[in-house]
């Protein structure tokens, strides 16, 4: 971890301190560590203003970053700054975005490929039919489903998403050492196993009003698009509709009765032309182009992930070639050798034919063209 995490993380239990506030200071003092040690006078040479110096002022001496580091281990929650290498690279597109994200879980590179799905909390039978049959059917196409963890549609897609094998994100309008609410505790648990739950709020921070519309930009920033399924004219989920907008995603929702209120946001997306009407999920899959996205993941899956499974690779087409000729052609002992086609022959990048001898896999001759030189 980069020491100067936990400096970010101080900084970020500071109300009114954000990213455009940060990135002034790291450019002033080359660091944040220098930055919290700094003097108000130093601090103000910096070119913050009044109400930020005051709130350093009044936090700053209250908050301990060895202890915030230590809590956070606690909890097992890890810390990922907007200058790693691992923070999602799509949320830094947006203007607002966060400079510190909390993560419990797992962020892999398939999820990448991910799709935001909101609605209604008070969702109706039809809201919960379709959300669950459109989900299952993105998460089996292994599409990263996001949401909020909230009651109704929220719900209703992470619990799809991992009933269908797939990954799922929850993103939190609190601390991660809260669960919100309570009923989904042991949901939040579930995507911790195969996803994560992720928050911009310190520990110990509560589920208020005003979170919940900033949370929700979060929410469309990570995603290649946001499928609103079931949702009033005035609801959350159509925030994030329009956040998305503003972040130019892709807004998709799904029609519903002219005479439901909980389809009325939805019907209104779709008649103003700011939303693609969806009747199944090869719809959002074709727009996004991500008909293929199974297909890409696995290929990235298969890809040599040493330059031992490289050089081999190089000495194998079509045709057999037996493991002495292998060794010969690469240069590599002959219990290297073995042990690295092995693995590769589990990964499915190569096959054994005959007593020791090896071709390529199909589907790495087709994609990569690999060919002896």
């Amino acid at each position: 971890m980069n020491t100067d995490t936990q400096f970010w993380v101080a900084f970020n239990n500071i109300p009114g301190i954000g990213r455009v506030r940060l990135a002034q200071l790291e450019s002033y003092f080359g660091g944040l560590e220098q930055a919290w040690k700094a003097p108000a006078g130093e601090l103000r040479r910096s070119g913050l203003d009044n109400v930020a110096l005051r709130a350093i002022s009044q936090w700053r001496d209250s908050i301990s970053p060895e202890a915030e580091m230590a809590k956070l281990e606690k909890h097992h929650v890890r810390v990922l700054t907007c200058n790693d290498a691992s923070f999602p690279a799509r949320l830094k597109e947006i203007y607002d975005f966060p400079p510190v994200l909390y993560l419990r879980g797992s962020l892999l590179p398939e999820d990448e490929w991910c799709l935001a799905v909101v609605g209604t909390r008070r969702a109706t039978v039809y809201g919960k039919q379709v959300t669950a049959e459109i989900v299952s059917d993105l998460a089996r196409s292994r599409i990263t489903i996001v949401s909020g963890l909230a009651r109704g549609i929220d719900t209703i897609a992470h619990r799809s998403a991992l009933e269908a094998g797939g990954r799922t994100l929850a993103v939190f309008a609190c601390g991660l050492d809260t669960v919100y609410p309570a009923e989904n505790e042991a949901l939040a648990r579930q995507i911790m196993e195969n996803g994560a739950l992720l928050s911009e709020y310190p520990l110990g921070s509560r589920p208020r009003a005003e979170n919940f519309p900033r949370r929700n930009r979060i929410l469309s920033g990570l995603s290649l698009g946001v499928l609103v399924t079931e949702a009033g004219e005035d609801s959350g989920a159509m925030i994030t509709a329009r956040m998305a907008l503003e972040q130019n995603r892709e807004v998709f929702a799904i029609p519903g009765s002219i005479l439901s209120p909980a389809s009325r946001g939805t019907n209104r997306l779709i008649r103003d032309g700011e939303a693609k009407l969806v009747r199944e999920h090869s719809d959002i899959l074709e727009e996004l182009n991500l008909t293929a996205v199974a297909r890409q993941i696995e290929m990235r899956e298969v890809l040599p992930t040493s330059d031992t499974e490289s050089v081999l690779l190089r000495q194998l087409s079509a045709e057999p070639v037996h493991i002495d000729e292998i060794c010969r052609l690469a240069g590599l002992p002959a219990a290297t050798v073995s042990g690295t086609l092995a693995m590769m022959e589990l990964k499915g990048m190569v096959k054994q034919v005959g007593t020791m001898n090896y071709i390529l896999a199909r589907e790495m001759r087709q994609e990569y063209k690999v060919r002896v030189e």
